[in-house]
Formats: structure tokens, C-alpha cells, sequence
């Protein structure tokens, strides 16, 4: 599922890419593997365990953004006789390289996931591995895990299986040359193909109530001394890829759930608080939400190629918070503790085995049902504590994802100290309601705004409100509500379980009505220490903003 997606090509002394360095120190997060981890990759890239199969006739290619490194899946889509598609997708083979108990194994468990910053990644495996001899780079034979999923005319699976196999990728491939030949019909057949798939199953997605987030990637760019911040909408060719991904990850789901072992990524459906949030979100961005219409409409309906589009499709990760991983040996979880909601059904992760633990251990189960033999005992032992595992992984993947965006919002705003803005409450501190949340409308900006810093202010009330009662589809995705430990905030995964933070909620506070209230008057604080009131657009000066030193912070504008 997405994440927040910031780059940043600024020079290695630039006030962000120092405070991104000062962030990674103190967060102990590792720079480099250690000199045993690193002895024990070389030898394992020279000497992987190789399968029986011979698959290297497929003639394979990659699709990822361009400068990708760590390719850990390769693609072939070919047509069936009498209609419809049978899709190979190969998968890094990361058991063939790392050995259970070993250093690198011991490393992986200790990192859990590549980390993503906006200057660097921080790679699960070593480079040697992940970079070179387990990625399906081209031209170079590999171990993979090979899926060969059916799907008939209407795009539902027919037979999906998985097996060891020797693959060799043909091309490398990125987003934006797969959607200029498509759309001239210069493509070849099997990429050509990759559209009629992802459209097909774009369609049985809507069918099933499920939704896919077209994030867009921010890029950080320095000019004239003054940070700006651009979007970079998806291309169609992300959506069509992410959906064989999808696929993928519903028919392991499947086969470990035939089997009676197995390790799923599960998200509880959404509580009205956190869509209550969005609603506000969707107001301060100037985004149309009419009554009635559920979030997948919406979110359909966007454009990310507009920036506060773009801004509200960042926030609408948060309804990612409360995913978690779902184990099984012997008896399947009943159906209401196996659904990952904004999938609208079951769904493992298994296509990033090169950047996520849990993938590897995954695909070991689904290889073993797939064969009709037992699961090997090593993943078995290793099941039980995977969830806890991932879950400190993801939530400390969030947490450095928070302390990211806050930083490139410090530098966006740092040099626009003491400018007014016009923004909207969407969050309030349930103990001290004089704090809480704003968000501006341009530029797309959360920050922290208290009462007790000003004399007075002014509040306007929101244009257009009508309700805040859309619920939303049942399949539109699960999340704990912006009342949890954490401040809502546009990043992907769940709060820290322990937060010194306040708790930020949702519903009116202390008597002040939200915005949708039948006539709301304008409201003036006319001294300091009133509540915030949510639902309201308020009028706001900025007081603090300076990456590495304070977040964005704002002042009502007396």
C-alpha cells in the first residue's frame, strides 16, 4: 500500500539534507551492515541456492520508477486461447540467498524494511544482494519465485500457482517509456497487454468495493533560496502494474488460506471518525465532496495532477493506520479478522521480498501449498512473532516518515516567518483544546496551532458545508481514528503504541460546533486560552518553521 513519497536532490549542505542526516542519527537508524552480515552477502551471491526449473525463455521486464535498484519483480503478460491473459510474475527469491539464523538473516530481522528518506534509501539487505546478484536485473539469471495466475475474459482468476524457477529479465523498464509506447502502439505484446490487464482488473476492483491510492511523488526543489514543493502525478502504466501486484498478493492469500498456514495483511474497515477527518481535509483543499457520495467515488473522481488534489490523496493515507498482520496455523481466521478493507477482501504481502521481511517468510507458504507439502518448519517457528515484529517495523517506518514530512514542511515555510494564511481546523488536543491542528490551503501544509500564543483571532466559517455524515464504502479502508496517540498527520501507517503526544479528536470540543452546523456565526476569540473550533477556516500566522529545530507552527491572527 502507498506511502509518502518525498525526494529531494538538494546539495549535501543544504539546511534539509543536514537536518535529514542530524533525523537518521538520532534515530540510530543504520548507515551501514555489519562486516559479518556483509562477508556472508558475497558469498551467498555467489552461491545461491538454484532450482530445478529452467524459466529463462519468458522473456521478462521490469516496470519501476527510473534509477530503481533493488528490482525484485519481473513481468510477462501473454494472451490465452479462447480469451483471457496468463500473467507470470517473478518474484526475488530471497530464501535462495539467505540462510535462517544466519547474519543476514538475523540483520533482516533487526531492520525489517527498507526505509525511504527524501536524500537516501536504507536498504533491508545489502546492496550486493538486493542490487545485484537476488534482483531480476537484465540480461542476468536469477532465482525467483514464479507466479502464473489465469484469469479469464472477465478478469477473475481462473488458477493461480507458484513455483521455484530460473528467470532472466530482457528489459528494464520504467513508468513513463511504458506509457509513451502504449499510448503511440509502439509497445510491444507483452507490455502492450499490461493495460488490458490493469484495466480489467480495475474493474473488478470497483465490482468488489475496493480502492487503490494514486499517490503522487513530491519533489523538494530549492530556488532562489526558497524551497517549493511539486507533484508528480501517476502515470495510468503505475495503476495497471500495482494492479498484477494486487493480484498477486490476493491469490497467496488464497493458497495460504487452502492450506491452513499462512501470515496476511489485514486493515479494519474505516470508523466514521477518521472519514469525519477527511471530510474537513477535504474542505480545507477546496475539494468537492457532495453528500452522498461514498470515498472510492471520490477518490476516483480526482485529478492527482492538480496540487490540492494531489494534497488530499497524501492525507488519505491515514487510513491506512490500524493495518496489521494476521497469522494462522491449522485453523483459518474468520473472515471479519482476515480482510484488509481498502482491498475489500483477503490479501498478503509478498512482492517486495527484497524490501520487506514479512514478504520472503509469504512466499515460503505459498510455494510449499502451491506443491501440496507442509510449510517448512523455519517459517512455521518464525510465524508467531512476525506480526509484533512488523508492526514495530512499520511503526517505526511512519513515525521517521512524520519526522520527514515535518522537516521538508519546516523548509517549505522557513523562510515565510510571520506571513498570515488562511487555513481550517481538522484536529483538536482532546486535553488542551486551545491546541490542535490546521490545514493550509496553499501550500498544502499541516502545522500546530494554539490560542494561548495570540490575543485574539478571527474565524470565518467554511464555505460550502452540508454534513460530515458520508460514511464511505465498506471496502474504503481501515484506520484508526484521528483520536489516537499521534496528530493526524499525511503519512501512511499506524501512530507508535507508546506517544507522549496528546490524543486529537475528531468530534466538537468544550461546545464549539464543527462547521456543518446550520448557520455557524463568525466566531472572535476575544482573548486568548478559547478552544479551537473544529470545523472552522481560520485565519493564521505563521510563528515557527525551521527543518532540524521546530516543525510548522502557527499562531492565531489577531
Amino acid at each position: 500500500m502507498p506511502q509518502r513519497i518525498l525526494h529531494t536532490a538538494d546539495a549535501e549542505d543544504a539546511p534539509l539534507r543536514a537536518a535529514l542526516r542530524r533525523l537518521r542519527a538520532a534515530e540510530d537508524v543504520p548507515a551501514e551492515f555489519p562486516p559479518e552480515v556483509l562477508a556472508e552477502a558475497d558469498r551467498a551471491a555467489k552461491a545461491p541456492r538454484l532450482p530445478e526449473r529452467d524459466a529463462t525463455d519468458i522473456p521478462f521486464y521490469t516496470v519501476d520508477p527510473p534509477g530503481s535498484r533493488d528490482l525484485d519483480q519481473a513481468l510477462h503478460v501473454a494472451r490465452r486461447g479462447g480469451g483471457g491473459f496468463r500473467i507470470r510474475y517473478a518474484l526475488a527469491d530471497v530464501a535462495a540467498f539467505v540462510t535462517p539464523g544466519g547474519a543476514l538473516d538475523a540483520e533482516a530481522h533487526r531492520r525489517v524494511t527498507t526505509l525511504c528518506f527524501p536524500d537516501t534509501r536504507v536498504p533491508l539487505h545489502p546492496r550486493q544482494l538486493s542490487e545485484g546478484a537476488a534482483g531480476l536485473l537484465p540480461d542476468q539469471t536469477t532465482p525467483a519465485l514464479l507466479w502464473e495466475i489465469d484469469l479469464d475474459s472477465s478478469g477473475q482468476v481462473a488458477e493461480a500457482t507458484v513455483a521455484r524457477a530460473l528467470v532472466r529479465s530482457r528489459a528494464r523498464l520504467d513508468y513513463g517509456g511504458v506509457q509513451q509506447t502504449i499510448d503511440e502502439g509502439t509497445a510491444e505484446e507483452p507490455v502492450a497487454l499490461l493495460r488490458d490487464v490493469g484495466l480489467l482488473r480495475e474493474e473488478v476492483e470497483r465490482e468488489r468495493g475496493g480502492i487503490s491510492l494514486g499517490v503522487p511523488e513530491q519533489e523538494v526543489v530549492r530556488r532562489d533560496g526558497r524551497y517549493t514543493l511539486e507533484y508528480r502525478a501517476p502515470l495510468p502504466a503505475h495503476g495497471w502494474n500495482a494492479q498484477v501486484s494486487l493480484l498477486t498478493g490476493m491469490a497467496a492469500a488464497d493458497l495460504m488460506l487452502a492450506s491452513g498456514t499462512g501470515i496476511l495483511r489485514t486493515v479494519p474497515p474505516a470508523r466514521h471518525g477518521a472519514l469525519t477527518y477527511l471530510h474537513r481535509i477535504a474542505r480545507a483543499l477546496d475539494i468537492d465532496w457532495p453528500e452522498g457520495l461514498d470515498y472510492p467515488e471520490l477518490l476516483r473522481s480526482l485529478n492527482p495532477q492538480m496540487a490540492n488534489h494531489a494534497a488530499f490523496l497524501q492525507d488519505c493515507t491515514t487510513l491506512l493506520r490500524g493495518a496489521g498482520y494476521t497469522v494462522f496455523d491449522g485453523e483459518p481466521p474468520a473472515r471479519q479478522d482476515a480482510v484488509h478493507a481498502a482491498v475489500a477482501g483477503e490479501y498478503a504481502h509478498c512482492t517486495a521480498p527484497l524490501r520487506r521481511l514479512a514478504d520472503r517468510y509469504a512466499l515460503e507458504l505459498c510455494v510449499a501449498a502451491a506443491a501440496g507439502e507442509p510449510a517448512p518448519e523455519w517459517v512455521r517457528e518464525a510465524l508467531g512473532g512476525l506480526p509484533e515484529l512488523m508492526v514495530r517495523g512499520a511503526q517505526r517506518a511512519a513515525r521517521l516518515e512524520r519526522e520527514c514530512v515535518d522537516l521538508v514542511e519546516a523548509a517549505l515555510m522557513s523562510g515565510r516567518i510571520g506571513e498570515v494564511f488562511d487555513g481550517y481546523v481538522v484536529a483538536v488536543d482532546e486535553r488542551r483544546p486551545t491546541r490542535g491542528t490546521v490545514q493550509l490551503y496553499e501550500p498544502a501544509v499541516i502545522g500546530r496551532v494554539d490560542t494561548e500564543d495570540a490575543e485574539g483571532g478571527t474565524v470565518f466559517p467554511a464555505a460550502g458545508d452540508a454534513g460530515e455524515d458520508a460514511q464511505g464504502a465498506e471496502g474504503a479502508g481501515g484506520a484508526e481514528p484521528p483520536g489516537g496517540t499521534e496528530p493526524p498527520a499525511p503519512s501512511a501507517g499506524a501512530p507508535p503504541a507508546e506517544s507522549a503526544e496528546p490524543a486529537y479528536s475528531a468530534e466538537p470540543v468544550d461546545g464549539v460546533e464543527p462547521a456543518d452546523a446550520a448557520g455557524p456565526p463568525v466566531r472572535a476569540w476575544p482573548a486568548p486560552g478559547e478552544p479551537l473550533p473544529l470545523g472552522h477556516r481560520v485565519r493564521v500566522r505563521l510563528t515557527a518553521a525551521e527543518p532540524g529545530v521546530s516543525p510548522v507552527r502557527f499562531a492565531p491572527e489577531p
